[in-house]
C-alpha cells in the first residue's frame, strides 16, 4: 500500500528537483508566517491548565481567583537600622503602590494592603474574636485555676507529692500562641526592628506573566523615584513575594530552554555535518591523508548544514506557528519541543541526504537519485516519521494536557519535518547540485556493494545474553519507583530565596501555609460548612490531613443570636477572672486577659480592623465567604496531596455540594489523572505503533522482527533506571509514550533494508543503514540531551529517561536484532543468495 501511495507521489518529487525555486518560496512564505505566529507563544506554568476545566478542582480555583485574586502576594521588605525611617517610607510608598496602574489594565495592580495592625482595639476586645474552642479552652484554664486556689486556699489542705506543672504550662503556653498570633505586633517588623515588610495582595491572577512583569518594573520604578537614601542612607529596598517566584520561575525556564535550544541544535549540526564530511573523505581520499581532498570536504561543510539544517528549521516554524493557532502558550513539557523535534527531524534528513549520496555514488543523475531515494527509503522514513507521529498523536485523547498538548504539537512538527525532508530537501539539493556545490558525482560515499557480506558474530550468544538482561528486567520491574516529591522536582532560585529571606525576618507560618478555600454563596452558609469539615477531621484519626478550620464567623459572630451568644461567654469569663480566688493574680496573662474581657455590647462589622476581616473579604467587598482549610501535612508530597484533597476536596452539606479550590488541590487531581492514563497512553502508543508495522509489513514474522528492539530496548531502559537509581515522575512520564514511537525507527529502517538486500546481508545493512539509524539515533539523543544542562530538575529527568529509552532500544536494534536475523538464518540454513537475487528465505514470507 505505502508503495503504491509513493508512486502516485512521484510528481511531488519530480517537481521539487524540476523547479526548486518554486518551492523554497512556498515554503519560506510559511516559514515566515510560521515564525510571526510562534514568536507570540508563551510559557505558562501553571498546573491548574494542564487538566480540564471541567473537573471541580480547577473551576474552584478559578472562583477563587475571581473573587480573591492572586493567590500569592507582593512583599516589599524595607531594610534600615532606623525603624521610624523605615515605617515613613513605608507609609509614603503604600498609597503610590495601591494607585499603580499599568498601561491597558481596567484596575490597578495591587488590591489591598497588610500593614499596620490597630492592637489597642483587639487588647481590649481579643476574647470576642476567639474561636468557641479557645474560649472553651480558657474556661476550663481558669476553672482549673480558681480550683487549684480554693484547695490551697483550705488550712487543712497539704500536698502529699509536687504536683506536675508541665500540663498547666502547655495551656497556657498554647493560649498566649493564639493571643500572640491574633494581636501580634502592631507593625510587621523584625524582632530587631530593622526589618519592616509591606505586603500587598495583587488583583490580577498569578498565571499573567506580562502582568507580574509590568507590576513589578513599575514597583520597583516607583521605589527608585521615592529615593529611599533620602530617609536612611543606609536604607535598602527589596521587592519579594511569592508572586515574583512566578515571574523568575518563567524567565528562567525561557532563557534555559532557548540556550539549550541554541546550544542543541549547533551539537546536532555540527555532529551530522562532520559524519557526513568524514564519509565523504573516506570514498575520495580512502585510506591515505590527502590534503587537499580534506580541504574541499571542510569548504563544503556550510552546504551541507543548510541542506539539513534549513528545511528542519522551516518545519519548527510551522509547528510553533501551528502550537500558537491551537494553544496560544506552551506548558513546562511542551517548552521543550523545539530542541526535541530538531533531533526527532533531523533523522529524516540523514536517511534521506545519505541514501541520496549513495545513489549518486553509483553514477546516477541528480533527478534519478533523487526518485530512487525517494521511493525507497523515502517510505522507510515516512514508516518510521508515521510511526512516531501516530504514536505521538494517541496522546491527543489524555485529558492530562500535558500529554494532550505534548503529543499534538510534536505529532504535527514530525509531520512537518517529514514533508520538509522530503520535499523541500530535494529542492535545495537539486540547486546545490546545479551550482556545483556539492560534487557528489565524483562519488561522494563508498557504494553498497563495496561493502563485505558475512555473518554476524555470535549470534546465539548474543541472543542469550539479550534474553537474559530482558529476564532481569522482568524481575526488577516491580522495583521500578515514582517520586512522589514535588520537592525535588523544583529547582531553587537562588536571587529570589535571597529575597525572600528579607520577609522571612517577619512573617513565619508556625505550620499555617498553603490552605484550601471554599467559596459559599452566602456567609450563613459557612458555619455549617466548618462543622463539616471539622467533624470529618475529628473521624480522622488514622491519616488525618487536615490541621484547622478557619472562618470569620468562628471568630467574629454576624448574627445577632451568634453575637447574644458570644457576648453571655465572654460576662462568664468575666466573672471567672473576678472570683475572689483569682483577684490577688495579678500576672501578665491574666492582666491581659481582663483587658480582652472589656466587650460589653456587639461590634460591628465596620469596626473590626480591616487586616482581620481582610483575608475573608473579595474584590467586590463581599465579606465572610470563605472557609479556610489549613493541612497539617506537607503537600509537596504528591501522596499528602492527594490525600488532603480527598479529605476537603468535596464537602457536602445539607444535600449541597462544595468544592474547595487551591492550587495543592488541582495539582492533586493532575497527579491522579496522570498516573490513570500513563499507562493507557503507553498501551495505546504500543498499539498504535504495532498496527502501522502491521501496514507496512504485511506479515507477522517481519513486524515482530520490528517491533523486538522496541520492547527488548525499553525493558532494558527498566533495567537501567533501576541500576542508576532513577525515578519515574510527573515530567518524565509524558516521554515513555514518545520514546515507543520514536524507539522503534531503528528497528523498522533496519528491517526494511534487510528486506530489500535478502539474506546473508546483515553485516552490509549494518553497515550502511546501520550507521544511518546510528546518527538519527544520536541526533534525537542529542536533542533531548540538551535538557540535561537544564536547571529545572524535572525537566533534566525529561532528558534522562529518554537518552536512556533511546540508547537502549538502539542497542537492541543494532545487536540483539542483528543477531537474532543471524541466528534465524543459521537454524534455516540455507545459503545466502548474490546481492541482486529476490529473497528466497522464509524470512520475507
Amino acid at each position: 500500500m505505502m508503495e503504491q501511495v509513493f508512486q502516485r507521489l512521484r510528481p511531488v518529487i519530480r517537481w521539487a528537483v524540476r523547479r526548486p525555486g518554486q518551492v523554497l518560496l512556498l515554503a519560506l512564505a510559511l516559514s515566515v508566517l510560521g515564525v510571526s505566529l510562534a514568536m507570540r507563544l508563551r510559557i505558562d506554568t501553571d498546573f491548574s491548565k494542564l487538566i480540564p476545566k471541567s473537573y471541580p478542582s480547577v473551576q474552584a480555583l478559578e472562583r477563587l481567583r475571581e473573587m480573591v485574586g492572586g493567590e500569592s502576594t507582593v512583599d516589599v521588605a524595607i531594610v534600615s537600622p532606623s525603624f521610624e525611617a523605615n515605617r515613613r517610607f513605608a507609609e509614603d510608598l503604600i498609597p503610590k503602590a495601591l494607585a499603580l496602574k499599568g498601561e491597558g489594565y481596567d484596575e490597578p495592580y495591587l488590591g489591598r494592603v497588610e500593614y499596620r495592625r490597630e492592637t489597642s482595639f483587639l487588647q481590649q476586645n481579643a476574647l470576642y474574636f476567639a474561636s468557641e474552642e479557645e474560649l472553651n479552652e480558657l474556661e476550663q484554664f481558669l476553672q482549673e485555676k480558681i480550683e487549684e486556689a480554693r484547695l490551697k486556699a483550705n488550712p487543712f489542705f497539704f500536698e502529699l507529692e509536687e504536683e506536675e506543672e508541665a500540663e498547666e504550662d502547655t495551656t497556657v503556653e498554647a493560649l498566649q500562641v493564639v493571643y500572640e498570633e491574633l494581636i501580634g505586633k502592631e507593625y510587621p517588623i523584625s524582632d530587631d526592628s530593622t526589618t519592616l515588610v509591606v505586603r500587598f495582595y495583587p488583583t490580577n491572577s498569578q498565571t499573567n506573566i506580562g502582568y507580574i512583569a509590568d507590576l513589578y518594573r513599575d514597583l520597583e520604578r516607583l521605589v527608585d523615584e521615592m529615593q529611599p537614601h533620602r530617609y536612611h542612607p543606609e536604607m535598602q529596598v527589596v521587592l519579594a513575594g511569592r508572586l515574583l517566584r512566578q515571574l523568575v520561575e518563567v524567565r528562567a525556564i525561557t532563557g534555559d530552554v532557548f540556550s539549550s535550544f541554541g546550544a542543541g541544535v549547533t551539537a546536532v549540526l555540527l555532529l551530522v555535518v562532520l559524519y557526513f564530511t568524514y564519509k565523504s573523505y573516506r570514498a575520495r581520499a580512502g585510506r591515505r591523508f590527502d590534503r587537499r581532498v580534506l580541504l574541499a570536504e571542510l569548504g563544503r561543510m556550510p552546504v551541507m548544514a543548510v541542506l539539513i539544517g534549513l528545511p528542519l528549521l522551516m518545519s519548527l516554524s510551522w509547528s510553533f506557528g501551528l502550537a500558537y493557532v491551537a494553544f496560544k502558550t506552551l506548558n513546562l513539557m511542551t517548552s521543550t519541543l523545539g530542541l526535541v523535534l530538531f533531533g526527532l527531524g533531523i533523522d529524516y534528513g540523514i536517511h534521506f541526504y545519505a541514501r541520496y549520496a549513495e545513489e549518486r555514488a553509483e553514477g546516477r543523475g541528480v533527478a534519478e537519485a533523487a526518485e530512487i531515494t525517494f521511493l525507497s527509503t523515502g517510505q522507510a522514513i515516512t514508516i518510521g516519521a508515521l510511526t512516531t507521529a501516530v504514536s505521538l498523536y494517541v496522546l491527543m485523547i489524555a485529558d492530562f494536557r500535558g500529554f494532550s498538548e505534548f503529543g499534538f504539537i510534536a505529532g504535527s512538527g514530525i509531520l512537518f519535518a517529514l514533508v520538509a525532508m522530503l520535499v523541500v530537501m530535494p529542492a535545495l539539493l537539486s540547486l546545490a547540485e546545479r551550482f556545483r556545490l556539492l560534487n557528489l558525482e565524483a562519488g561522494h560515499a563508498a557504494p553498497v556493494h563495496q561493502v563485505g557480506r558475512g555473518r554476524f558474530p555470535a549470534a546465539r550468544g548474543v541472543v542469550l545474553a539479550s534474553v537474559a538482561a530482558v529476564v532481569l528486567a522482568l524481575l526488577f520491574l516491580p522495583r521500578v519507583s515514582f517520586e512522589w516529591d514535588f520537592g525535588k522536582l523544583e529547582p531553587r532560585y537562588e536571587d529570589y530565596e535571597a529575597r525572600q529571606d528579607y520577609v522571612e525576618r517577619v512573617y513565619q507560618t508556625h505550620g499555617r501555609r498553603n490552605p484550601a478555600y471554599i467559596v459559599v454563596d452566602d456567609p450563613a452558609e459557612v458555619p455549617a460548612v466548618v462543622a463539616a469539615l471539622k467533624e470529618r477531621a475529628a473521624k480522622d484519626t488514622l491519616s488525618p490531613t487536615i490541621l484547622d478550620v478557619e472562618s470569620l464567623q468562628d471568630r467574629f459572630p454576624m448574627t445577632p443570636e451568634a453575637q447574644q451568644a458570644k457576648l453571655a461567654r465572654i460576662a462568664r469569663i468575666r466573672e471567672l477572672l473576678d472570683d475572689p480566688f483569682l483577684r490577688a493574680d495579678t500576672s501578665v496573662w491574666i492582666q491581659r486577659l481582663r483587658e480582652a474581657a472589656q466587650t460589653r455590647r456587639p461590634i460591628s462589622i465596620d469596626e473590626v480592623p480591616d487586616f482581620l476581616k481582610a483575608r475573608f473579604t473579595s474584590k467586590t467587598g463581599e465579606i465572610g465567604n470563605f472557609v479556610l482549610i489549613y493541612p497539617s501535612v506537607r503537600l509537596a508530597d504528591g501522596r499528602n496531596s492527594m490525600a488532603f484533597a480527598e479529605d476537603v476536596g468535596r464537602v457536602e452539606v445539607n444535600g449541597k455540594v462544595y468544592y474547595a479550590g487551591s492550587t495543592s488541590l488541582v495539582a492533586a487531581d493532575m497527579l491522579r489523572l496522570l498516573l490513570k492514563e500513563a499507562p493507557w497512553m503507553v498501551l495505546l502508543t504500543f498499539v498504535a505503533v504495532t498496527l502501522l508495522m502491521w501496514l507496512n509489513f504485511r506479515t507477522p514474522r517481519w513486524t515482530m522482527l520490528a517491533l523486538l528492539p522496541l520492547v527488548v530496548g525499553v525493558l532494558w531502559m527498566l533495567l537501567v533506571m533501576e541500576l542508576l537509581g532513577m525515578k519515574l515522575n510527573f515530567y518524565n512520564m509524558v516521554v515513555l509514550p514518545a520514546v515507543l514511537g520514536i524507539g522503534n525507527d531503528a528497528g523498522a529502517h533496519l528491517v526494511h533494508r534487510y528486506r530489500e538486500r535478502g539474506p546473508g546481508s546483515i553485516l552490509q545493512v549494518l553497515r550502511s543503514t546501520g550507521e544511518h539509524v546510528t546518527m538519527a539515533s544520536l541526533t534525537t539523543m542529542m536533542g533531548f540531551a540538551g535538557l540535561l544542562l537544564s536547571f529545572h530538575p524535572g525537566l533534566r529527568s525529561i532528558g534522562e529517561l529518554a537518552v536512556v529509552g533511546i540508547g537502549t532500544t538502539l542497542l537492541a536494534a543494532l545487536v540483539f536484532l542483528p543477531a537474532l536475523i543471524q541466528w534465524l538464518e543459521d537454524r534455516e540454513k540455507r545459503p545466502a543468495p548474490e546481492p541482486e537475487a529476490a529473497p528466497t528465505t522464509s524470512l520475507s514470507k
